[in-house]
């Protein structure tokens, strides 16, 4: 990989296109993603090639991401780029939130790397810009009977469409066959989608507040995000047994949280 980024950020690993990313006319805003998922490999290599004491590699893996650098593409409003390109420290977050992954709330949002969009926008502390595009794009999802994640989902598939546990009329559009982009179109997106479900290890991870702190769970710290919650209350399975988690927000506005926990673990309350 070192050998594939020239001294001016080129690089060629795109070539063999050994990532999944998205499919645009917009080359560059394509370009834009690719080259942050790659800095952001490089930098989580470097990260573990420190801790395995290969300190060369270390050094590699930080110079690699220096030259990427060198040469930073446009997100072009795509939301993907634009947030991967904030995670991997490419654009500044709020800068990133500002104008391109928070504007028009769910418009423009996506399965496809959309767990990677809320968490651009809990780095800058936006949950409640979050949650409500969860509720509306997640929320449309659930509009249209669906009972898995799918693949690909936009909010404007919805109007005068039949719900997925209805016989398609005439006149009405089919939810499925009659959508989709590229390679997806009739019947070929997929309806129970892995990388669509990103939302779920959000809400665990913010608006639950748990964070693992040590390697194999044996601290976790807990600090919710209630945004306009009144209440919440999850579990998080551990290799030690199963935390229970229940926040409540009270009359003052503070939270009050109940946490049960195996006694090999050990919580941080935030």
């Amino acid at each position: 990989m070192d050998e594939k980024v020239d001294t001016d950020g080129n690089e060629v690993l795109a070539e063999s296109r050994f990532l999944d990313w998205s499919s645009s006319p917009n080359q560059e805003r394509v370009e834009a993603g690719y080259r942050a998922l790659i800095a952001w490999a490089l930098q989580d290599a470097g990260k573990l090639c420190g801790i395995l004491g290969e300190s060369e590699y270390a050094r590699k893996a930080e110079e690699c991401v220096k030259r990427l650098n060198r040469l930073i593409k446009e997100p072009n409003n795509l939301k993907q780029a634009a947030s991967l390109m904030a995670i991997a420290g490419i654009l500044d977050p709020v800068k990133a939130c500002r104008e391109v992954i928070s504007v028009g709330g769910a418009k423009n949002f996506s399965t496809f790397y959309g767990y990677y969009m809320l968490q651009a926008q809990a780095r800058v502390g936006e949950y409640q810009q979050a949650l409500d595009i969860i509720r509306q794009y997640c929320g449309g999802m659930l509009n249209m009977w669906a009972t898995t994640f799918w693949e690909d989902f936009d909010l404007e598939w919805m109007e005068n469409t039949a719900r997925l546990d209805e016989i398609t009329s005439p006149g009405k559009r089919d939810i499925h066959g009659d959508f989709g982009a590229y390679c997806y179109p009739g019947f070929r997106h997929s309806f129970c989608h892995g990388w669509a479900s990103g939302p779920t290890a959000w809400i665990s991870e913010h608006i639950l507040g748990v964070k693992v702190v040590e390697p194999g769970c044996k601290v976790l710290s807990v600090d919710p995000a209630l945004g306009d919650l009144e209440w919440v209350e999850g579990t998080f399975p551990t290799p030690y047994g199963v935390v229970k988690v229940k926040h409540t927000r009270n009359n003052d506005g503070t939270v009050s949280s109940e946490i049960d926990a195996p006694e090999e673990v050990r919580i941080i309350h935030l």
